[in-house]
């Protein structure tokens, strides 16, 4: 009934998983991760304490395989599926007897895919294939799997949710959470599509890329994206009629001016200045 992937960049250390369902909010259910740890993938009837049983197991010194041995001889977990990571990239997969067909699993040099009820026995090769050839980094490699399973067939019954998560190999700090990407749909016709929406506007953000910001961040701030934009090109007229559209909105002046001097919009204070 879902179709995900797990990897491990061993550039970065970073681990993710990626999943997609047609049932609602599968990034709830199905993924779970801990920075440091590792990351699991529990599908199909999978006990829903399951993905946090096998990372305290990850951090108690288990390894992938042992762990997912361990569960698959459980006898209350018959028809679950599960893949685990741990941080160093070790990874290991198990399809329950009891799984919806078409299912199974596919490993990888430090990664998995996944999935039960597929519409065709092409989406698990498809993912996998996908992951290898992407270029860029774990969260955009993570979606080229999600999107081949998906143009694949993905689950038999249709499209709903998606998830995207990916996390730091290393332990969090007062400063760093070791989140990196944590980003979900969880109610859309063309979940894995709307997704990859919201991962372009994470990287837009990130990047500070005020022109893709100025056309996809929420309307309210389009403007603020608008000067920054024109501002960076050196078009000052077209930055300062874009503050004017601001200013003219009920509480956007005195946020403009309360704004003036942080460093963070040093261009657009320059042309409050």
């Amino acid at each position: 009934m879902t179709f995900s992937v797990l990897a491990h960049d061993p550039g970065t250390g970073d681990l993710g998983v990626a999943v997609a369902s047609c049932i609602l909010a599968v990034g709830r259910a199905v993924p779970s991760a801990r920075p440091g740890v590792g990351v699991v993938a529990a599908q199909a009837r999978s006990r829903r304490g399951l993905g946090r049983s096998l990372l305290d197991g990850l951090a108690a010194g288990g390894a992938p395989a042992a762990l997912v041995r361990q569960a698959a001889h459980s006898a209350e977990d018959a028809d679950r599926q599960v893949a685990v990571l741990d941080a160093t990239g070790r990874v290991a997969a198990d399809t329950g007897r009891g799984c919806f067909p078409v299912s199974g699993h596919l490993l990888g040099e430090g990664f998995s895919v996944q999935g039960n009820m597929l519409a065709s026995t092409a989406v698990l090769p498809a993912m996998a294939e996908a992951f290898t050839a992407a270029p860029g980094d774990l969260a955009d490699r993570l979606l080229a799997a999600l999107t081949a399973g998906q143009d694949a067939g993905g689950d038999l019954r249709g499209r709903q949710s998606a998830a995207l998560l990916v996390i730091s190999g290393a332990a969090p700090t007062e400063d760093d959470d070791g989140v990196r990407t944590d980003l979900r749909v969880d109610d859309s016709g063309d979940p894995v599509a709307q997704l990859r929406m919201l991962r372009n506007l994470q990287r837009a953000y990130d990047e500070r890329d005020y022109e893709h910001l100025a056309l996809f961040a929420p309307e309210g701030a389009r403007d603020l994206y608008a000067a920054l934009a024109a501002s960076r090109r050196g078009n000052r007229e077209d930055a300062r009629r874009a503050l004017e559209a601001m200013r003219a909105r009920p509480g956007w002046a005195a946020w403009l001016n309360a704004m003036a001097g942080d460093a963070r919009l040093s261009a657009v204070s320059r042309l409050i200045g």
